[in-house]
């Protein structure tokens, strides 16, 4: 075999290696999924994000949280409340078990729990209760107009209970997860009721 047929087949066997090496890389790469698809799986987005007012809640740190301190990271959302007897702990549980699926994944999405009960939910009270499901999952509470001001950007609807003399008061809410962008724009949301099988398949996708 002379040098020219000899440098030919070596040219064609690393050009076959290269796309051969592309093609098992796109294998193994997750797709992302389209539109229907994540409809299919309860996340619904908004094209484009919608761009959020300022605002001011006080976090569980009991330090002031501004629309800043979303950005830079995924954020999910759930607006709810620490004496809610049935959908926020089984929420916050799924949850928890969403960011433990997704194990290093969700270094790059904050979960927060923000109070509807600002009445009963203190920064103190908020700490407490999330400490059951993870430790670095975050609360937000502050005054309940600045928090209802704040759901109705995101699709998040409560009936606001202010000044009840009932101890054991109910505060009826929305069950949806709202998802904010790394830019701080709200993005959309999961739906309820939720599947956390769903939610994890949806969220590994966007984060790829």
């Amino acid at each position: 075999m002379n040098k020219g047929i000899a440098w030919t087949v070596l040219s064609c066997l690393a050009f076959m290696a290269i796309i051969l090496s592309l093609f098992i890389s796109r294998m193994n790469t997750t797709r992302e999924l389209t539109e229907q698809e994540y409809k299919d799986l309860g996340a619904y987005f908004i094209d484009p994000p919608r761009q959020l007012s300022d605002f001011h809640l006080i976090s569980d740190q009991n330090i002031d949280f501004v629309i800043d301190d979303f950005k830079g990271q995924w954020n999910i959302l759930f607006f709810g409340f620490t004496f809610c007897p049935d959908i926020c702990p089984l929420t916050m549980k799924q949850l928890s078990d969403v960011k433990e699926e997704l194990m290093d994944k969700a270094d790059r999405i904050n979960f927060y729990l923000v109070s509807i009960d600002p009445d009963r939910d203190s920064p103190e009270n908020l700490r407490t209760y999330l400490d059951n499901f993870d430790k670095e999952f975050i609360g937000l509470t502050g005054e309940i107009d600045k928090i209802y001001k704040f759901s109705t950007q995101v699709n998040a609807p409560f009936f606001p209970v202010i000044n009840s003399n009932e101890e054991n008061y109910t505060v009826d809410h929305s069950g949806s997860l709202v998802i904010i962008n790394p830019e701080g724009n709200y993005a959309g949301f999961f739906r309820a009721p939720h599947d956390q099988n769903k939610i994890i398949k949806a969220l590994d996708s966007l984060l790829n």
